[in-house]
């Protein structure tokens, strides 16, 4: 049963970017060709080569995964002892890196040798510094660009404190000048 109201419209949607059109293609022209190259090194080669390839990069993967992660856990527990005896925790060159290692890891256990190789890449210290930059650039761009409502302009938000106690985001609204405050009450008079 109708009742003749309009349903409202969604508000229009903000265009796609060019890199979410475009990823379901990328990753799927990625499957073909990693199926691909599977299949002319098996013919080249035998199935059994390319078996003990990909198990190879699993095992390969599984062990730079692990040897990240307890790494990335001894340097956090140095750090919290360093902060619990009160001393500065020192910033130490070995600890950069350990999500690129793992990275690199988790694309040695995908199975194709396109992503193999690329894992064994992210291995390469030189690799790993310029991915680094790279992506430290593109955070510092994007968060220096973000327009209003965007996580750029959380970090630009203040901290409002109310006399409860109690803390509530929220921006700073400075009044213009020829604003002058407007008290809804009337004035007392005596």
């Amino acid at each position: 049963m109708t009742t003749g109201a309009q349903t409202p419209r969604s508000p229009a949607r903000p265009p796609r970017s060019r890199l979410r059109a475009l990823l379901p293609l990328c990753v799927a022209a990625w499957l073909v060709l990693e199926i691909w190259l599977l299949v002319v090194v098996a013919g080249a080669t035998s199935g059994v080569v390319v078996l003990l390839l990909l198990a190879a990069g699993v095992v390969l993967g599984s062990v730079v995964i692990k040897a990240a992660g307890r790494r990335a856990f001894r340097n956090l527990t140095q750090t919290l002892n360093q902060q619990q005896s009160g001393v500065q925790p020192e910033t130490r060159p070995n600890s950069e890196g350990n999500g690129l290692m793992m990275l690199g890891g988790l694309l040695l256990i995908l199975p194709g040798l396109i992503s193999d190789a690329l894992g064994l890449l992210m291995l390469l210290p030189p690799v790993q510094k310029a991915v680094s930059r790279y992506a430290q650039r593109t955070v510092e761009r994007k968060l220096r660009d973000a327009g209003p409502g965007s996580l750029g302009d959380a970090f630009r938000q203040a901290r409002m404190h109310h006399p409860d106690g109690r803390v509530v985001q929220g921006e700073v609204v400075r009044d213009e000048p020829d604003d002058a405050p407007q008290d809804p009450r009337p004035p007392l008079t005596r």
